[in-house]
């Protein structure tokens, strides 16, 4: 059911060491099918971060229904023990989800949740409840990253965990997409392998923008929009956001990417935001194991379909790519729903945490 009102959205009180956080999976219960990364980004929230991780009945659960991991949500909301939240890993129906939740429950008791892909969904159910929730930080992936977690990585997890401030996102120097085997324990002993950065490409950078983020993996949200969930009928409710877009390890093509944002920009939806920040494009999957010019040539496309569709239905915004905010590795912390700036004449981005 669409959300006809947008309040603006609160930054809930953040753990400190020593508190319980609780650990679920919104959208599969992968973490009963590969231990190895859970465990391990388990042992990296106790040990690193001084958090005490807390599981529910779905978090290592394959085939939970909507109702369970809906259950596990509120429990771990409602639990005034419980000081944050953060998911497992991602999946590919939390959609189901979302009629099950209890909106006034959760705004109740606001909590920071860390989760993105799948976990768009519940990012945006936050949002629209008046919860300022963080993009990013898996317990499988980012955590429980082979060898060592990526230090901007976890810099960045940490500022969005314990601080309230701004925090400025930087390029990163080194990125990886390449991914290694989860259920084979030898993956896990040294770094995965990097590549230069390059870093981040600006598109009309004449102007500073300042606002409420909103977006999320673009396939997800492609999802939502279809089947019109938690999209505000008003559209001048996203005036002035600063829009957010990933893609995933299914690798979309760039014409799937194009049509996505054509329908958004025919819905009227494109040109309410006058800033993007679009992640680097994860290129490499065990379905397509491309080389570096294979890589080169598959993000390449994926831009000119983004600018190929601003150009039509948004053409002031100014836009940022190759920004380190989904499935490629380091990643930082977007807050969904908090305060973005974008500075495009000092080539600047910060964000409130």
């Amino acid at each position: 059911m669409t959300v006809m009102t947008m309040p603006i959205p609160v930054y809930p009180p953040k753990p400190s060491p020593g508190d319980r956080v609780a650990v679920i999976s919104p959208s599969s219960g992968l973490p009963g099918l590969f231990p190895l990364p859970y465990e391990l980004g388990l042992t990296r929230l106790r040990e690193d971060f001084g958090l005490r991780p807390v599981e529910y009945p779905t978090t290592r659960k394959m085939g939970s229904t909507a109702q369970e991991r809906a259950d596990d949500i509120h429990a771990a909301f409602a639990d005034p023990e419980i000081k944050a939240v953060i998911s497992s890993i991602g999946g590919d129906d939390q959609i189901t989800v979302l009629p099950l939740l209890d909106r006034e429950l959760l705004r109740a008791n606001p909590k920071p949740f860390f989760g993105y892909s799948d976990n768009t969904n519940l990012l945006m159910y936050l949002r629209n409840t008046g919860i300022v929730g963080f993009h990013g930080a898996s317990v499988m992936v980012e955590l429980g990253r082979p060898g060592a977690m990526d230090p901007l990585t976890e810099e960045s997890l940490r500022a969005a965990l314990f601080s309230s401030g701004s925090y400025e996102l930087r390029p990163a120097p080194r990125y990886g997409d390449v991914n290694r085997p989860w259920e084979d324990p030898a993956t896990f002993e040294q770094v995965p392998e990097t590549e230069p950065g390059g870093g981040w490409i600006w598109h009309q950078p004449d102007r500073v923008v300042e606002g409420r983020s909103w977006g999320g993996n673009l396939e997800i949200l492609s999802w939502m929009l279809m089947a019109d969930r938690e999209i505000q009928r008003d559209l001048s409710a996203y005036d002035g956001c600063v829009l957010f877009l990933e893609t995933s390890e299914e690798l979309p093509t760039g014409d799937e990417v194009f049509r996505i944002l054509r329908n958004m920009g025919e819905r009227g939806l494109l040109r309410r935001f006058p800033a993007l920040l679009f992640g680097r494009a994860k290129a490499w999957s065990f379905d397509k194991p491309h080389d570096a010019t294979a890589k080169a040539h598959y993000a390449r496309v994926q831009r000119e379909a983004v600018l190929r569709a601003l150009a039509t239905y948004a053409p002031e915004t100014l836009a940022v790519f190759d920004v380190d905010l989904g499935h490629t590795d380091p990643q930082a912390v977007i807050p969904y729903g908090g305060v973005v700036r974008v500075d495009g004449p000092a080539r600047r981005i910060t964000v409130r945490y």
